[in-house]
């Protein structure tokens, strides 16, 4: 630091300018110092309390690295044979359930097409009777028909109670209406 010479010495502005740097430059110095120090006394105390710990966890101090590194490969260890355990456990209840679905898919299937059989032959089957029921009736109409033709021509008269068709049969249209 250089000053400049004056009458009597030295600047006296400039002089008390470097002074308050410089104070201002210790003061800092001073706290950084001082931080540093409380950081150490911390870290000493922070590795202590980890040697501490270590001491808990293996049984004697020193021993952490070793033991704890065994222990938690065996746990490593036992966790993993436990998810195998749960993955084989998982894949035979989903083969079991694949297996029960596929059989109940089976006999829904046969259920269904035995349904489906059933319905086919009743219907089958009414088809069969209305044909039938259609058969009896075309010869009741030829009865009623020629039984019709022998009241006009003087035989027995309709209002003896035969109707000569279906519709009279059932009442709609006229024993002797015309159209038949």
């Amino acid at each position: 630091m250089e000053f400049s010479v004056v009458e009597i010495g030295y600047d006296q502005d400039q002089v008390d300018s470097c002074l308050e740097d410089l104070c201002r430059q210790l003061g800092r110095m001073a706290a950084q110092a001082e931080a540093a120090a409380e950081a150490s006394e911390e870290l000493d105390l922070v590795r202590e309390e980890v040697e501490r710990l270590r001491g808990l966890l293996s049984g004697k101090p020193g021993a952490y690295r070793t033991s704890a590194s065994t222990r938690m490969q065996e746990m490593l260890a036992v966790a993993e044979e436990e998810a195998a355990e749960i993955r084989a456990q998982a894949r035979n209840e989903l083969t079991a359930a694949r297996e029960e679905a596929r059989l109940l898919r089976d006999q829904v299937y046969a259920e269904a097409l035995q349904a489906r059989r059933d319905f086919e032959a009743a219907l089958q089957a009414r088809r069969r009777r209305e044909a039938r029921v259609d058969e009896i009736l075309r010869e009741v109409d030829l009865v009623y028909a020629a039984t019709d033709r022998t009241a006009t021509a003087g035989g027995p008269s309709v209002s003896a109670g035969v109707p000569a068709t279906r519709g009279a049969a059932s009442g709609h249209v006229k024993p002797n209406a015309p159209g038949r």
